[in-house]
């Protein structure tokens, strides 16, 4: 597009601006005028050492599992039931955290309705294991090694097979290869999967409230809520500046990706084979099977016991098994059925708005204008999810009347918008990049105007790739709790901040239920995607990686 497409890199920009560049700008400012004595708190310092060990530490249980997980399933085959080992090795990053906390939390300690039935439960009065540090780097450890897993196998597309021919060609056994030919190429997407688990586990708020409040354990992300739930004049300010503290913590990580972007290896001829591991084969997919088994069908399964019993502390059983939570859950006029009306309409009305607005931004991008302009929109993608909250409402209270704004859905709404437009761009942009820029000059030779070439020429063949940027972010903003928990107002809960004020108001029973209906949910929009997985780009769905 030549000058005619000015117009439209107008709009771009524009909307990149608006969404991206403005909202951290008002951090920024914000954050450096806030009171001086803000940062001298001893309290912040002390959140911002836990949520350093933390991150850390889930950082490092991620890599190990993400690269073990991708020793088994992708360097080594043929593996039996590989494509459900994999679609399984997925799942934890998809189950929102504050479900994976309280499926943890219900699987251990004394009032566990699973451990009571089978005999198994500690004396009332111990402390559950989960409630602790190493508790918390371990579940988000489990959840980050997907990314890892991912990052992993994206770059094993491109590592050149002749290498690992031109080893054994050689002599070198299967393991002698992989480990001084292929890990070594793949080292700097391991580096990338740590920092990109590192920075989850720096901006998650799910794990850190509902196990790190009753641990003691107050991270960055939970001091922020409290800051701003106990009020204050100074409490916006106060937050603004431990967001840009959670930020620069964020940065070496988000450095360490951008390393890891250049050192990738270049493809070569012929793709990277699984070498075979022979007998042990089976062994191996049992030992996968027995991870998954533990990490995620166990908390799964005492979350839906929880679900069904009751009351807490009581065992599940044929006399006990109950559904007078789902029946409250469920009941005409719930908070329930509130915030699943909320949920669906976030997401959706999010996925929709990106992924129109993904469209002339990905035709624009070979402008230096709207490619700086991206970058400013990936940010907030990158960066912990608070970050993005706290811009939120610095943005709204900034304009006129923006204060009867403030706990409303489109706060939300306009915080996911910010948040989750590097999403849905992601893949259009790839697309994009691919078109045939003949077919827009001859459009144009023809006398038709930017509009109609967008519509006419360059929307059908990107449709699949805009539909994909959508259903990430339905996806990915149906149970979010970090920004929400920050913006909701009374009747705008959404399904994560009600798992979590349940769980955090004693009411683990009806939380239990609650968490149980947000995966039915996902598993919903999970299966609906699945069956348009063959209109989609390859590798859009993480589970089919």
């Amino acid at each position: 597009m030549a000058r005619d497409g000015r117009g439209l890199a107008a709009l771009a920009l524009s909307w990149l601006v608006l969404i991206g560049a403005v909202p951290l700008i008002r951090l920024l400012a914000e954050g450096a005028a806030g009171p001086g004595a803000t940062l001298a708190d001893p309290a912040i310092w002390r959140a911002a050492w836990r949520s350093l060990v933390v991150a850390c530490g889930a950082a490092g249980f991620a890599a190990v599992l993400g690269a073990a997980l991708a020793w088994a399933l992708l360097l080594r085959g043929p593996v039996p039931a590989r494509r459900t080992l994999v679609f399984c090795a997925v799942l934890p990053v998809l189950v929102p955290p504050q479900v994976m906390a309280l499926g943890w939390i219900q699987t251990a300690g004394p009032s566990s309705p699973l451990l009571l039935a089978l005999d198994l439960a500690p004396p009332l009065g111990t402390t559950n294991p989960v409630y602790s540090p190493g508790g918390m780097m371990l579940l988000l450890g489990v959840q980050g090694a997907p990314l890892v897993f991912l990052t992993l196998a994206a770059t094993l597309r491109r590592v050149p097979g002749e290498a690992v021919m031109a080893a054994r060609g050689l002599g070198a056994a299967p393991e002698a290869a992989l480990r001084h030919v292929v890990w070594p190429l793949l080292a700097p997407a391991l580096a990338a999967g740590a920092g990109l688990a590192y920075v989850a586990a720096l901006g998650n708020f799910g794990v850190g409230a509902l196990i790190g409040i009753p641990a003691r354990y107050i991270v960055l992300t939970v001091l922020i809520w409290q800051k701003l739930s106990t009020g204050g004049a100074t409490a916006l300010a106060e937050a603004a500046a431990i967001a840009l503290l959670l930020a620069a913590m964020a940065a070496p990580a988000l450095a360490l990706q951008g390393w890891a972007a250049r050192a990738a290896p270049l493809a070569g001829r012929l793709p990277f084979a699984p070498i075979a591991l022979g007998r042990v084969r089976r062994g191996v997919a049992a030992l996968v099977l027995a991870y998954l088994v533990a990490v995620l069908l166990v908390p799964l399964a005492a979350l839906a016991a929880a679900a069904l019993v009751p009351a807490v502390g009581v065992q599940i059983g044929a006399d006990t098994v109950t559904l007078r939570n789902f029946t409250a859950a469920l009941a005409p006029g719930s908070y329930t059925a509130r915030a699943i009306g909320n949920s669906l309409t976030l997401s959706l009305g999010a996925a929709s708005i990106l992924a129109l607005a993904a469209l002339p931004i990905a035709l624009s991008l070979r402008r230096r204008e709207v490619k700086l302009g991206s970058a400013a929109a990936d940010l907030p993608y990158a960066l912990p999810g608070t970050c993005t909250a706290v811009a939120a409402i610095l943005v709204v209270l900034s304009v006129p009347g923006g204060m009867a704004l403030y706990g409303s859905l489109a706060v939300i709404l306009l915080a996911y918008l910010t948040r989750f437009q590097a999403l849905a761009l992601r893949p259009v942009a790839a697309a994009a990049a691919r078109l045939d820029p003949l077919l827009d000059h001859a459009a144009r030779g023809m006398g038709a105007g930017t509009l109609r070439r967008v519509v006419s020429i360059h929307a059908p063949p990107l449709a699949p790739a805009l539909a994909a940027g959508a259903i990430l972010v339905a996806l990915t903003a149906i149970n979010e709790v970090t920004v929400s928990v920050l913006l909701y107002g009374p009747g705008t809960q959404t399904l994560g901040v009600l798992v979590f004020t349940l769980q955090d108001s004693g009411q683990s029973a009806q939380a239990a239920a609650v968490s149980c209906l947000a995966l039915a949910l996902m598993a919903g929009l999970m299966a609906a995607a699945t069956l348009a997985a063959r209109r989609l780009p390859a590798g859009t769905l993480p589970w089919r990686a």
